[in-house]
């Protein structure tokens, strides 16, 4: 049986709202050291990856390994039903067919129980290796969110480029073109403005516009987002939680691509 209480239903939703418009239908793994979950994206351009560990929960119980395919859109229905300041608690059987979602709100003796039905996804859990990456950026998220943002309005593609000194983020698209320009340096007083550069050698790679506009949304969970980049290897997103992370894997555009 599983047993899952988050503390504060917001947690679970920021998580959800974080990926829910990458992907639809998602394997949520449950096992005793957490709840893990893993999907591409239709393109087949963008692999989400999502880790919650026990340590993120306020209970946690495990008996058996159970996975529950769950539709994105159908449970953030259901989590708009409750309260942020509530409590959630997800309940499955060791076989379940539905899952129980159950919203209390202990000021108000309020106390409402939800069921989503579970569907049967027929995708496999990739073991995703350790990368060895060129570069290593490390920003605020709300930086990336404004970079994201502005320069997706003039293009379709974005085109980053690390070198020992500098992050450049550029776009040129049919109304013009655009340049953002960051260089690494060490906040003391406000460490999470830091923004650090790890760099083997310099790299430059494009990416489509419209899914780095999905990966931001992960920006909730997280003040700071970790952005690995190699020329042989998908480019790595990641917003770590405080015990996990999402990230995403995407596949970098090539110069025959429209």
């Amino acid at each position: 049986m599983l047993e899952a209480k988050f503390e504060e239903a917001s947690l679970f939703k920021r998580i959800i709202d974080g990926f829910k418009d990458c992907v639809q239908l998602v394997n949520f793994q449950c096992k005793q050291d957490g709840i893990i979950a893993q999907a591409v994206d239709d393109s087949r351009v963008l692999l989400v990856s999502l880790e919650i560990g026990v340590e993120a929960f306020q209970e946690y119980r495990c008996d058996h390994p159970i996975t529950l395919g769950i539709d994105l859109a159908s449970l953030s229905k259901i989590l708009r039903c409750g309260n942020n300041n509530d409590t959630l608690t997800l309940i499955a059987e060791d076989t379940p067919d539905s899952v129980m979602l159950l919203f209390e709100d202990t000021k108000k003796d309020r106390i409402a129980e939800f069921n989503l039905k579970l569907m049967d996804i027929d995708a496999d859990f990739l073991k995703i290796e350790e990368l060895v990456y060129e570069s290593t950026l490390n920003l605020p998220a709300t930086e990336f969110v404004r970079v994201v943002r502005e320069l997706g309005q003039l293009s379709d593609s974005l085109n980053i480029t690390v070198t020992k000194e500098t992050i450049k983020f550029a776009c040129d698209g049919d109304i013009g073109s655009g340049t953002i320009i960051l260089r690494p340096f060490i906040n003391m007083e406000n460490p999470s403005e830091s923004i650090k550069l790890e760099m083997d050698q310099p790299v430059e790679l494009t990416f489509g516009a419209k899914y780095l506009a999905d990966i931001v949304k992960g920006s909730a969970l997280s003040d700071k987002v970790a952005i690995r980049l190699s020329s042989e290897a998908p480019a790595l997103f990641q917003f770590d939680l405080k015990a996990g992370f999402l990230q995403f894997f995407l596949a970098p555009k090539f110069n025959d691509e429209e």
